[in-house]
């Protein structure tokens, strides 16, 4: 089916008012997106569920509640961990800058030919107390404030439970809504639109589910190796670096630098650095010869460059939820630019 002049024109004012839409409304979009990757990525165990319980609503019901028991589980053992390795990093922030003044104050002296300032670690550390005393007075004012707003609390509080809520009508509807769209398709463009869309499901399969699979592997495996190398912060770096591993190599270059913060923390011997670096060797090895070719496979294809550019486009436009949203539109825009080469590669323009 070949488009006319005037429905290319309609395709175009409806795509285009379609991303001002989503630019006016972006700062209510949030619990929408983050509902609509969790029902995308519970589907395939609700389905499975659901041919055994015979009952989509109930096959829900259970996968919810098995999202919030690990939920729950992980936040019980995770925040007393990082809680702990936070109060240790901020108890040996002093040392750490007078390890900085120590070792790179001559040397910055000598390059520039003026005196390096150094800090009085005394003075900081009072002023440190002395502003987290202001600081803890003003966050208990603002939150007897914002208990006392009965508007705004209530706001905050149906913006959190709208992304449980959207999840589990996405998740229940999920089949039905999908057959409804399909259905809503020109007959004539039907068989394509439907092979781009299960190229585009594959493609986001292959991300959601599959880097963030990596993730969280690489999050354990950097936190358990560094915490037996003996890094005192080996939790915060290992999910740190875990979470930026999207980017091919920021994880392990995030990864070694907070290693050698947190060795410079502790003041551990050489022994350990070589550890560290084994760590990150290993973590690369693994996401690159098992991880990403298993559970993500060649199927995203976004080069390094272009993810960078995604991230911080995203972040750019639409603030934190551009930065969520930008690798899945990235992959789905490199579905259509793919499809539509092929057809450029066929078409008379080309040829002639």
């Amino acid at each position: 089916m070949v488009l006319s002049d005037s429905q290319k024109w309609l395709v175009i004012f409806i795509l285009s008012f379609a991303a001002l839409l989503l630019y006016a409304l972006k700062s209510v979009l949030m619990p929408f997106l983050l509902g609509f990757v969790l029902a995308y990525l519970s589907d395939p165990l609700v389905d499975r569920l659901e041919k055994i319980l015979r009952k989509r609503t109930i096959s829900v019901f259970v996968v919810f509640i098995i999202l919030i028991f690990l939920a729950t589980i992980s936040l019980l053992l995770l925040i007393p961990i990082l809680g702990d390795q936070l109060k240790n990093l901020l108890v040996n922030t002093p040392r750490v800058i007078y390890w900085f003044q120590s070792y790179f104050g001559p040397l910055i002296t000598d390059f520039t030919n003026q005196e390096y300032s150094y800090v009085d670690i005394d003075t900081l550390r009072a002023t440190v107390l002395t502003n987290w005393a202001q600081i803890a007075g003003y966050l208990k004012k603002f939150l007897f404030e914002l208990a006392g707003s009965g508007l705004y609390f209530l706001g905050l509080l149906a913006y959190l439970l709208l992304v449980p809520v959207v999840t589990f009508y996405l998740l229940r509807d999920w089949d039905v809504l999908l057959s409804q769209l399909e259905n809503s398709i020109p007959r004539g463009i039907q068989p394509k639109v439907v092979k781009i869309v299960k190229e585009i499901d594959d493609v986001l399969a292959a991300f959601l589910r599959g880097q963030l699979a990596v993730m969280l592997f690489l999050a354990v495996f950097y936190s358990l190796g560094l915490w037996l190398v003996g890094i005192e912060l080996a939790f915060i770096v290992g999910f740190i670096s875990g979470l930026v591993s999207f980017i091919p190599y920021l994880g392990v270059i995030v990864g070694l630098l907070l290693s050698l913060l947190a060795f410079v923390i502790q003041m551990g011997d050489f022994s350990q650095l070589v550890a560290i670096g084994i760590v990150f060797l290993l973590g690369q090895l693994l996401e690159g010869t098992v991880l990403s070719p298993i559970l993500v496979g060649e199927r995203v294809g976004l080069h390094p460059v272009v993810v960078i550019l995604a991230v911080m486009a995203g972040g750019q436009l639409f603030g934190f939820f551009g930065v969520l949203a930008a690798m899945p539109v990235a992959a789905i825009l490199l579905v259509l630019l793919r499809h539509w080469h092929r057809g450029y590669l066929v078409s008379d323009l080309y040829r002639k």
